[in-house]
């Protein structure tokens, strides 16, 4: 196993965002406010993480060119082992009462249900996911009200898959996005100018909605269409502009911007051990389940800090994080790119 990473594997844009979406995470776990008010990054975060997630399971998966069927089945093992580690993690990371609401076990669950739509075309990745976000939302407000005390089979489902923090069903079309985002050939500049141009456009529809109509919300976690459709925008958007921005073509402009946001990118590189980690220092924060006080500010810009100079230190020296290590021993596939 080598113990430096091959930098020409990588997408240096995913790794860039998904440490941004890192980034975003730790303001919103950190940061108090004042009463009900939400910050650009809540909700929106998490968003992009998913997002990302659809991407990196279609780069394992071929990219442009999703792989023959001869070929898929350690990649569908090795995505079936990756859900089972982060479900039994994000139940671990559940039980240190944080008070911060994990996604990992959601976030496994996506990875499942996606698993037989992976090697589909486009078009139909297109179609099922606007039956995601127009079904979905639906299914969880017709749902009656589950007893939390008597947990069931159908409190579970409505957890899991409805009315959570992160609904499965009403997520999916972000990790669906992200999919075709993967097969859309993310090194092609028309591709990446599309993505903005696309993300932007659903951006606007999304929050637009909100603002104009009456009813409808965009609030982050009301898991709403208009949600959905504002973050999903924003988070299509965000990678394309970063694909562009970054890329060899920009010359002067791309290197500057990737020697700027290393450390971003080597967060984003190993950002199933960077969550972790947080987790267990806001666990720590809070003494065991005490109401939850965070310091703000000097928590946040310590644990960015410390998050920067470790993960870029141990990207170079070792290469892989220790859970995307351990990850990569347990399904002898290709790391996540």
């Amino acid at each position: 196993m080598q113990t430096r990473p091959d930098r020409g594997e990588r997408v240096v844009a995913i790794d860039i965002t998904r440490g941004l979406a890192i980034i975003g995470m730790f303001v919103a776990h950190a940061i108090p406010r004042a009463g009900d008010a939400e910050l650009l990054v809540d909700g929106r975060s998490s968003i992009l993480f998913a997002t990302l997630a659809g991407v990196s399971l279609g780069i394992m998966t071929g990219s442009a060119h999703p792989l023959g069927r001869g070929q898929r089945s350690d990649r569908v093992v090795g995505i079936v082992v990756r859900a089972l580690f982060l479900f039994l993690l994000g139940l671990v990371l559940s039980s240190l009462h944080s008070g911060i609401a994990i996604i990992l076990h959601f976030y496994a669950l996506m990875f499942l249900l996606l698993l037989p739509l992976l090697f589909l075309r486009r078009w139909l990745l297109c179609l099922i996911g606007v039956a995601f976000l127009l079904g979905a939302p639906m299914l969880g407000a017709a749902q009656v009200d589950v007893d939390v005390d008597q947990p069931t089979l159908a409190y579970f489902v409505d957890y899991f898959f409805l009315n959570g923090t992160y609904p499965v069903l009403i997520w999916m079309p972000f990790l669906l996005a992200g999919l075709i985002v993967a097969r859309s050939d993310l090194r092609r500049a028309k591709n990446q100018v599309a993505l903005v141009g696309v993300g932007a456009s659903a951006a606007v529809a999304g929050y637009g909605a909100a603002t104009v109509l009456p009813g409808v919300s965009a609030e982050a976690h009301s898991g709403s269409i208009a949600e959905v459709t504002g973050s999903g925008g924003l988070a299509i958007a965000l990678i394309g502009a970063l694909l562009w921005l970054t890329a060899v073509e920009r010359g002067q402009l791309g290197r500057m911007l990737r020697g700027i946001l290393s450390p971003v990118g080597a967060t984003g590189s190993m950002a199933l051990t960077v969550y972790t980690l947080q987790i267990m220092v806001l666990a720590i924060v809070v003494a065991g389940g005490r109401e939850v006080d965070y310091p703000g500010w000097p928590l946040l810009i310590w644990m960015l800090l410390l998050t920067f100079i470790l993960a870029s230190l141990w990207r170079y020296l070792l290469g892989q994080g220790p859970l995307e290590r351990l990850l990569a021993a347990l399904t002898r596939a290709p790391r996540m790119s």
